[in-house]
């Protein structure tokens, strides 16, 4: 079985605890703070060079399974 590349790491030594993209210190909620702006993903990609294009669209999915697995409260 093929080992998975990690997209999300967290340590209480970087950014304060929150959830980065592997490899880096940005943290994930700001690619979401960069959609809901109504940015592209290419600008958030040229703000940001140390995420990968393969993070950034991983993380995606990933919320988006949770999201149609998971019910939403009303």
């Amino acid at each position: 079985m093929p080992k998975t590349k990690r997209l999300v790491s967290r340590s209480r030594d970087r950014a304060w605890g929150a959830a980065v993209f592997a490899g880096t210190r940005v943290p994930v909620e700001t690619l979401f703070d960069y959609l809901e702006a109504g940015e592209p993903l290419d600008e958030y990609l040229r703000q940001f060079p140390t995420v990968s294009r393969e993070q950034a669209v991983g993380v995606l999915e990933a919320a988006k399974a949770r999201a149609t697995r998971d019910p939403v409260p009303a």
